[in-house]
């Protein structure tokens, strides 16, 4: 029995989707590894089509469609062998925050922008010294009438060149509880004090606009705040579960199309006696180990989807996933690599490409480290 059930709205979005991407995303994808940014066209694109904030409140400007919807985005967009593109940051970790913390007015302004790609959304949490640990962060925010004057720097913020419109968590520097200190804001592009800083170069993500952002006596509307005062940890992680999934679902993706590219090429590519590399017995091997890995990994990660849907916590077990799943990319890409051998290390490569892109995902959105200790904690252990 299927764990999801996909109705024919959902396959004929899919499809609709499919064909956008062979026609409006890939054609382009070496270009834009090359320049190492989107166009903004491109996510306007996208908007139009229908394929950004799928979840979001119809009465917003959204779509008011069901998270089935973002789990084919994802999919279709792993196809593209690139990670430029990367609404699913943008449709369901950083928007759900408007929708669930803004207040009426800044989910009258913003969400439909977000939805049509005129506004392209980053979160700004990690710091030059604080990654994970967001109580550790410096960046402050201090109230001067109906102002907030915003002062620090984030560092590594994904569409940090590209976005109009920037996420900030910051520490009242006069709260005692690190932990009860951490506010969030939305910060617009132009805002005075706000600046980018370099356009990081990366070893993999390439295509991906990652940035340096600096707060310099930035100041905005006291309105601009996201939910409570001081209330931006508890924020973040009640926005964990979906964040985590997310990196899941990605992951899980990703393999899955290592696994299309690796089975075909063993099965297409013939030793000098005309046999097949899958029917070698070593070969055959490992390949059947690596599908069934990742017949484990879509099972755990469409269970969790369906949970999720339901509306069940499943924190600890999305924290799970997000280290389980990303590992998993680790082996599996270096597999392909050698199973695929020198053809794959050659610069036009898509398998040296996903090689590249996957190796920073058990560190991001919360090391694999980080995942452990909330397991364990959540655990008892």
């Amino acid at each position: 029995m299927d764990i999801l059930h996909y109705t024919e709205a959902h396959e004929a979005f899919r499809k609709r989707l499919r064909a956008f991407c062979e026609k409006e995303i890939t054609p382009h994808v070496e270009e834009w590894e090359a320049s190492h940014i989107v166009p903004k066209s491109a996510w306007k694109a996208m908007g139009a089509g229908g394929f950004l904030c799928t979840n979001a409140p119809a009465e917003y400007g959204g779509h008011g469609l069901d998270f089935l919807y973002s789990v084919i985005v994802a999919e279709e967009l792993a196809r593209t062998n690139h990670t430029g593109l990367a609404a699913p940051l943008h449709s369901d970790i950083v928007v759900p925050y408007i929708v669930s913390y803004g207040s009426e007015e800044i989910k009258k302004k913003y969400i439909p922008g977000c939805t049509s790609g005129d506004i392209i959304t980053a979160v700004a949490m990690t710091e030059p010294d604080a990654g994970s640990d967001v109580a550790a962060m410096t960046t402050i925010a201090v109230e001067e009438g109906d102002e907030v004057v915003l002062n620090g720097s984030k560092t590594f913020i994904t569409n940090g060149i590209n976005a109009d419109l920037v996420v900030v968590a910051a520490k009242d520097p006069a709260a005692e509880n690190p932990h009860q200190a951490v506010s969030l804001y939305i910060v617009e592009d132009g805002t005075p004090g706000f600046t980018r800083g370099r356009h990081l170069e990366k070893m993999g993500f390439h295509s991906q606009d990652t940035a340096e952002l600096f707060f310099t006596n930035c100041r905005i509307p006291r309105k601009n705040l996201l939910g409570e005062k001081n209330m931006g940890f508890v924020m973040l992680m009640e926005k964990l579960q979906q964040e985590r999934l997310i990196c899941a679902v990605m992951a899980q993706f990703a393999v899955e199309i290592m696994m299309e590219a690796v089975v075909g090429y063993c099965k297409g590519t013939k030793d000098t006696t005309g046999k097949p590399y899958s029917k070698h017995q070593a070969v055959n091997f490992q390949l059947v180990e690596m599908m069934t890995e990742a017949h484990i990994g879509r099972v755990f990660m469409e269970k969790l989807v369906a949970d999720h849907m339901e509306g069940k916590n499943v924190v600890r077990e999305t924290c799970m996933a997000k280290y389980w799943h990303t590992d998993l990319t680790q082996t599996i890409s270096n597999q392909v690599l050698d199973l695929i051998g020198e053809e794959a290390t050659a610069e036009r490569s898509l398998i040296l490409r996903g090689w590249r892109d996957l190796r920073v995902l058990p560190i991001f959105a919360g090391t694999n480290e980080i995942m452990k200790l909330v397991v364990g904690k959540m655990s008892g252990l």
